[in-house]
Formats: C-alpha cells, structure tokens, sequence
C-alpha cells in the first residue's frame, strides 16, 4: 500500500505532530476517511492510532466542506446573515475551540 511508509514515517515523528496533522487533513477531508486510511496501516502503534483519532475529531469543525450537512446548513440560514456565510470567517471562529480541544486530547 502506498500510505503505508508515510504513515509509519509519521508515527516516527510522535503522536503530537501526527495528531496536528490528522487535524489539518480532516479539515480537507471526511473524519472517516482519515481514520479509515490509519486503519489499513498494520503495526501502527497505539498511540499513533490514537492520535488519528483525536485529531480527526478534533479539526473536524474546520471547513464547510469536509461534512455533507454543513453546505446544505449554509443553503438554509445564510439568508439570515448579513452578507451571507463567510468560509474563511467560519474557520477562523472554528480555530479557537479546535485548539482548546487539541490541548486536551494531548
């Protein structure tokens, strides 16, 4: 398998860089489909496996596009905001928890 070297170079780097990393993916990507890659890796250490986990959760409310629900809330209730739905506005409310949440699933 292709992903497998690099996310075994990954878990070389230790949990708090993978975790930061499952965190920004996820932010792309589906939180299933991250953790679903992580899983098809074999000897993948616990700890790494973990923090997979936690970082997909973790930067899970940081896009709009990465969830099937978010573009269809934004199609009802952006006509109640003034200027509609800002992406960028979004992730930068979106950070702050995200970081609180990263700090605590350390």
């Amino acid at each position: 398998m292709v992903d497998e070297p690099v996310l075994q170079a990954l878990s070389e780097m230790g949990a708090t860089a993978t975790m930061g990393l499952a965190s920004v993916l996820t932010a792309f990507n589906d939180n299933a489909s991250v953790t679903y890659l992580a899983s098809t890796v074999p000897n993948l250490q616990e700890q790494i496996k973990y923090a997979i986990v936690a970082g997909a959760v973790t930067g899970g409310g940081l896009t709009v596009i990465a969830n099937a629900p978010n573009p269809a809330g934004q199609a009802i209730l952006g006509k109640y905001f003034k200027g509609g739905i800002n992406a960028i506005k979004l992730f930068l409310w979106a950070f702050i928890p995200t970081t609180i949440m990263f700090f605590i699933f350390l």
